[in-house]
């Protein structure tokens, strides 16, 4: 199996089956299966080839693996517990297909979307089916940092978090925001952003946890969701914060005290997104063609004379004279 390592980057590995036989294609992944996610035995598929890419970026003292791979079965078996030297819980985030967790009699299906949690020091099965290349994003928790945010006689069992009617789609986003950029981002920002997906998950599996954390957790996963909507929704015209705020859960005054703590405006944050992603376009070969009234409407504006006026006002110079460079 192939193992790519940057060397500026020793916090990220990643293995893929690309260059490895077919024929030997699955016992390579079996290997960085167990190197990445401590000790698993997955299951020999009637597969001729296994295609399969796994990457691990550390998150302080936990870890985020992202995985793609053909449908299979996994087990954490007694042996495999013996021979881990430490425990944890996966709190999984399902990107593509579904997978069926089974642990201590209950069964947990995820679809993609979707942000399920079991224990590794038990027993148990994973089924990922449904589709020709699955995916998901499996957050590494060391124990004793889940357990510190829990009441101490808590009794954990598997459970789908994603579902919480109060918290669940801000687990979501926060998953999903670690899962795009932890590689990108200093290990410091992303501990601290692991942390307050901890925070929302303990706080998911007990409501009498530690309650200390949770005012904080909240606000910054919500603040987290708040921004991933409004990037998904820049290029509508018309964007509005009741329409965000609608989305996000919350009300529209939350949305503009939330942009206040931040130090602007809804306003000013979607314009200066807005014009960000103009300006990288303008700037993209693939498309030195295209007009510039065009690209503008892409991102939401309707007029191009304002358009003119705000990129002069953001970056100094017009439109047309930043695209000539």
């Amino acid at each position: 199996m192939q193992q790519i390592a940057p060397p500026d980057r020793a916090r990220s590995l990643a293995w893929n089956t690309e260059d490895v036989r077919p024929a030997e294609q699955f016992a390579y992944y079996r290997e960085a299966i167990c190197q990445v996610f401590m000790k698993l035995t997955p299951e020999p598929t009637d597969r001729s080839s296994f295609a399969a890419r796994i990457e691990r970026v550390a998150l302080g003292a936990g870890a985020i693996n992202r995985v793609k791979f053909p449908g299979h079965l996994v087990h954490r078996s007694p042996s495999d517990i013996a021979a881990s030297s430490s425990s944890c819980f996966y709190l999984n985030l399902k990107l593509a297909g579904r997978c069926r967790i089974e642990q201590g009699g209950r069964g947990v299906d995820l679809s993609p979307g979707q942000v399920g949690i079991f224990d590794s020091e038990r027993l148990f099965a994973l089924r990922h089916s449904h589709g020709p290349s699955l995916q998901v994003a499996s957050f590494w928790v060391p124990t004793q940092l889940l357990r510190d945010r829990l009441p101490p006689s808590f009794e954990f069992k598997p459970a789908r978090v994603s579902d919480d009617p109060l918290v669940g789609h801000l687990i979501v986003e926060t998953a999903h925001a670690l899962n795009s950029a932890a590689a990108s981002m200093p290990e410091q920002e992303s501990a601290q952003l692991f942390g307050v997906l901890l925070d929302l998950v303990a706080l998911s599996l007990s409501r009498d946890g530690r309650r200390g954390t949770e005012p904080i957790s909240l606000v910054e996963a919500t603040w987290i969701a708040l921004r991933r909507a409004v990037d998904s929704r820049l290029r509508e015209p018309g964007l509005t914060a009741a329409t965000v705020a609608l989305s996000v859960r919350i009300s529209e005054r939350y949305v503009h005290k939330l942009f206040e703590r931040a130090g602007t405006t809804f306003a000013s944050h979607v314009m200066d997104r807005r014009l960000d992603g103009a300006a990288r376009d303008l700037k993209d070969p693939a498309i030195a063609g295209r007009a510039i009234g065009d690209i503008a409407f892409d991102w939401g504006f309707s007029d191009l004379s304002h358009f003119t006026r705000r990129f002069r006002h953001r970056f100094g110079c017009t439109p047309r004279d930043w695209r000539r460079g």
